[in-house]
C-alpha cells in the first residue's frame, strides 16, 4: 500500500466559490490607446532642461540688516521709547506745540517732569541711532571706494556714526544754549532749547520707516536716503523760523540770523562731513 503519510492536506473550497473562475484581464499585454486617451510624444521631441553654465560663487555682502549687533542696537532704541511711551506719552503729544508756539506763559520756567526727561531722552537716543544707520548707507552710497572697509566692519562704523550723531546733537544744544540766553531772555531761550529737543525727537520717528526701506529695499537707496535728507532739511527749517520769530525785533537782527545761519547752521554741517569721512577711512 502506498504511504499517504507525507501528503499534503486537500483544502476543500466553499460550495458557492467551488465553480468560480476568474480568467486574467490582461492575459496579452495592454491594449492600445483608445482613440478618447491622449498619447504620449516621441521621447526625442520633449524639450530638454538645459544646465546652467558654471560660473564663480559670489561672496556674500553684509549689511546691518544681517548683523546682529548693529539690530540689536536698533531695536534697544524702540525698546527703549516703548518702555517710556506710557508715562511720557504728553510730551509726544505736544509735540508740534513745542516746535512751533512761541507763546510766553509762566509755566514754562517750569522744568520737564521726571516723565518727559526720560521719554525725550529715549526719543534722542533713537533719533541718533537711525541718524547713524543712515549715515552709513549714505557712506556707502557717495562713497563706493569704502565700501568694502564699510562691510568688513559693520558695527564698528554704525556704532561709531551714532556717537557722531551723539555728539553733533550734544554740541548744538550747548550751542544753542549759550546763544538763547545772550541774544534773549530766559523765557525765549526755554522756547527755542524746546523747539530743538522736539524737532530732533519727531524727525527720528519720522527716518525710521526710511531706514526699516533702506534696508528691505537697499536697490532703492538713493531716492530713499533723498527723502530722509528732505525730511531732516523740513525739521531743520522748522526749528529756524520758530528762532526767527523768538529773535526778530528790528531790521538789524536779520543780520544777525544770517550770521548765525551760517555759522551754527551751515558751516557745521561740512565740518560734521569732513569728519565722517575720516572716520569712514579710518
Amino acid at each position: 500500500m502506498p504511504d499517504n503519510t507525507h501528503q499534503p492536506p486537500i483544502t476543500v473550497l466553499p460550495a458557492d466559490t467551488a465553480d468560480a473562475y476568474y480568467a486574467p484581464q490582461y492575459l496579452d499585454g495592454f491594449p492600445n490607446t483608445e482613440p478618447g486617451d491622449s498619447a504620449l510624444d516621441d521621447v526625442n521631441t520633449l524639450p530638454v532642461m538645459e544646465l546652467p553654465e558654471p560660473g564663480q560663487a559670489q561672496p556674500f555682502v553684509r549689511s546691518p540688516l544681517h548683523d546682529t549687533p548693529s539690530m540689536v542696537l536698533l531695536l534697544a532704541g524702540l525698546l527703549a521709547v516703548a518702555l517710556s511711551y506710557h508715562t511720557g506719552y504728553k510730551y509726544i503729544e505736544n509735540f508740534f506745540h513745542y516746535m512751533f508756539s512761541t507763546r510766553r506763559r509762566e509755566n514754562l520756567f517750569e522744568d520737564h517732569t521726571v516723565n518727559e526727561t526720560s521719554i525725550l531722552a529715549a526719543l534722542i537716543a533713537n533719533t541718533c541711532i537711525v541718524e547713524g544707520f543712515l549715515i552709513y548707507f549714505a557712506v556707502q552710497m557717495l562713497c563706493p571706494s569704502l565700501t568694502a572697509q564699510l562691510h568688513q566692519s559693520v558695527f564698528a562704523h554704525i556704532a561709531a556714526y551714532c556717537g557722531l550723531a551723539v555728539g553733533f546733537y550734544a554740541i548744538q544744544w550747548v550751542v544753542y544754549k549759550l546763544l538763547g540766553y545772550t541774544f534773549t531772555d530766559k523765557v525765549g531761550a526755554k522756547l527755542w532749547i524746546d523747539g530743538f529737543k522736539s524737532s530732533q525727537s519727531f524727525l527720528g520717528l519720522l527716518l525710521l520707516p526710511v531706514l526699516v526701506l533702506v534696508m528691505l529695499y537697499p536697490g532703492h537707496g538713493k531716492l530713499l536716503l533723498s527723502v530722509a535728507a528732505a525730511l531732516y532739511l523740513i525739521a531743520r527749517l522748522i526749528f529756524i523760523f520758530k528762532g526767527f520769530r523768538i529773535f526778530y525785533g528790528n531790521l538789524p537782527s536779520i543780520l544777525f540770523f544770517l550770521l548765525y545761519l551760517c555759522a551754527v547752521e551751515i558751516v557745521p554741517l561740512f565740518i560734521l562731513t569732513g569728519v565722517t569721512y575720516w572716520i569712514s577711512g579710518i
